[in-house]
């Protein structure tokens, strides 16, 4: 596709597109939850839990009051998450728990992906996450070394404000149309496309896509598929790696 062969670095979400969220924290939920003795299923509170902590980051970027950081808005989406399904739980309880946030886990796709995509692009994590939580999940959890690693710590507020996906660019010395957005978020794809990014759409939990005139340039289900649109012959390329009947897209880090 023409307007993609631009594109010399690829930035990665990281939560919900290259870390396995639910995956990786239902287990220590229902755990948490049968202490409790309550009738709510850890993937109710999961997605109740994953719903809020967008709304906690959207609410600290529009207060302007400080940038709070990844881990305290989920810490603050959690509290909210127990009071509104009636759980009583202590502030060493909560703290407790938020460790299982240091026990993420990779698809199992995305390492064999980033191999490959290594050869043709710059590859770049572009994260929510504050700059030493990142650090520990790269270095622990994901094993890979990326070309860049980027935390909206530097601009001062989530996803999908324009400040992130600009910064970007300038921290990887390219224009903002030489770099391509991956990520589960529909929200995060719509705002880098805003700002003239190309846009790479990773539709894991086959959800609709924003209602937007910013569509992604690419439509995939998992990292195989990612790494198998962008590693064809550019002049053979194709802007949606699966037919019209699976454009559906959806949430995925925030």
């Amino acid at each position: 596709m023409e307007k993609l062969k631009n594109v010399k670095a690829l930035t990665f979400d990281l939560f919900g597109t290259v870390l396995d969220l639910g995956g990786s924290l239902t287990p220590f939920i229902a755990k948490f939850l049968k202490t409790k003795e309550v009738n709510v299923s850890a993937d109710h509170f999961w997605n109740q839990w994953r719903a809020r902590q967008r709304i906690e980051q959207y609410q600290d970027t529009l207060m302007m009051l400080g940038h709070s950081g990844y881990l305290e808005t989920a810490r603050r989406a959690f509290v909210y998450t127990l009071a509104l399904n009636g759980i009583k739980a202590s502030k060493d309880e909560v703290k407790y728990f938020m460790s299982a946030w240091q026990e993420l886990s990779p698809f199992p796709e995305v390492i064999p992906a980033l191999s490959r995509l290594k050869a043709r692009y710059k590859l770049a994590v572009l994260s929510n996450g504050e700059t030493s939580y990142l650090e520990y999940l790269l270095k622990n959890r994901i094993q890979w070394d990326f070309d860049a690693v980027i935390s909206v710590d530097v601009v001062g507020a989530f996803k999908p404000h324009p400040g992130v996906y600009r910064r970007a660019a300038f921290t990887l010395g390219l224009e903002v149309g030489e770099c391509m957005m991956v990520s589960a978020n529909s929200f995060d794809v719509m705002g880098a496309r805003a700002c003239g990014l190309r846009g790479a759409f990773v539709n894991r939990y086959m959800l609709p896509y924003e209602n937007s005139p910013y569509q992604p340039d690419i439509l995939v289900q998992n990292f195989t598929e990612l790494a198998d649109a962008l590693m064809r012959p550019l002049k053979k390329f194709s802007p949606h790696s699966r037919d019209d009947r699976d454009q559906k897209g959806g949430l995925g880090e925030f």
